[in-house]
């Protein structure tokens, strides 16, 4: 798993603690035990441990918690144990710990993929034909995932009833409210609340979604230009699949500095797909009957600016694994936000 590691961090528990812990689990002695935090996750703390040539990947809860139903591991691990039987590409899940008094908060702890994960859509490194191949194994591993017979793979009740969008539209805000640091705090996030509050579409369909299904979030094979693993479980719920589609799109609405989007990149070159040709792809692949709209693409735009901003706050607080979260945080939520809010401007307010 090739996630860039953060060797400057150390993790935030006792490593004696883990060392007992798997002995225990391992059935022998533990004489080495390395531990060494990524910087991939903003949410999340997730280490790679190696234990005398045993290895896994160990994700857990921050210590300290802004929302309820925030760092959800407990779901993470429920949904990669499900899809252990579908064909979607996932790490085994191996075991999850509920009682915080080992670690100081539950965890659990999954396969060690070996591959490559890019944070940046232009994918550097590759070659244009491989990007373009890279681009459809990214666009057929989220059809497949919207494909799947959750109820087969018991996920039936993995999530709530009713309308989605308005569950979402009212928890994602009640959580900027949280956030916010004053009330003229990112304008353009309450108007694009305002705006999505008014157009909130009746639809019925429902799929197994990822909830945060950016290229980030994606292994890839070592050497070949396909996903291995999809990671990073924790928003993951029963919804609307064309969130999933809005947020893994906005590659071409955001700038390179924008959580590595493409827009003012030279596409054609770099052999990655139009949105267009990518969602056509996605449509096959999927059997959608809907197709993505503004609404659906500023819905994204607003989740991940709030989400940005509740990156701010635990760095601000001193709760993230990355040590720039608090900047990074505020300068992506307004981002999203300003993003968002162009997209709403071109249909019409």
């Amino acid at each position: 798993m090739n996630a860039r590691p953060a060797a400057d961090l150390g993790p935030d528990f006792d490593p004696e603690a883990l060392r007992e812990f798997l002995a225990d689990h391992l059935g022998r002695s533990i004489a080495s035990l390395e531990i060494r935090a990524t910087e991939g996750g903003m949410s999340n703390p997730t280490y790679f441990v190696d234990a005398d040539g045993w290895r896994a990947v160990l994700r857990k809860q921050p210590r300290m918690q802004l929302a309820k139903s925030a760092h959800a591991i407990d779901r993470e691990f429920r949904v990669l144990k499900a899809l252990a039987a579908s064909d979607v590409a996932v790490p085994e899940a191996y075991h999850y710990h509920a009682d915080p008094d080992l670690l100081g908060t539950p965890f659990y702890l999954m396969e060690w993929l070996e591959g490559r994960v890019y944070t940046a859509y232009a994918m550097p490194g590759l070659s244009a034909p491989d990007r373009s191949r890279a681009y459809a194994s990214m666009c057929e591993t989220m059809a497949k995932i919207h494909r799947l017979d959750f109820s087969a793979l018991g996920l039936a009740d993995y999530g709530r009833p009713g309308n989605y969008f308005e569950r979402q539209i009212s928890r994602w805000s009640q959580l900027w409210s949280q956030y916010r640091k004053s009330d003229d705090d990112n304008p353009d996030l309450d108007r694009m609340i305002a705006w999505l509050q008014k157009r909130v579409p009746a639809s019925e369909l429902i799929a197994l979604c990822h909830g945060d299904f950016r290229i980030g979030n994606m292994m890839f094979h070592p050497t070949e230009p396909r996903v291995v693993g999809v990671l990073d479980w924790e928003l993951s719920t029963l919804g609307h699949p064309l969130v999933d589609v809005a947020f893994n799109t906005q590659a071409w609405n955001m700038a390179p500095d924008e959580n590595g989007g493409i827009m003012g990149e030279d596409a054609i070159a770099l052999g990655i797909p139009s949105e267009e040709d990518y969602l056509e792809r996605y449509y096959a692949h999927a059997g959608s009957t809907e197709r993505l709209t503004d609404f659906h693409r500023v819905f994204a735009m607003f989740r991940g600016a709030v989400g940005s901003a509740g990156v701010a706050v635990r760095g601000e607080l001193g709760n993230s694994t990355l040590p720039d979260s608090a900047r990074v945080g505020r300068f992506l939520a307004h981002a999203y936000a300003g993003r968002g809010m162009r997209i709403a401007e071109r249909g019409g307010l």
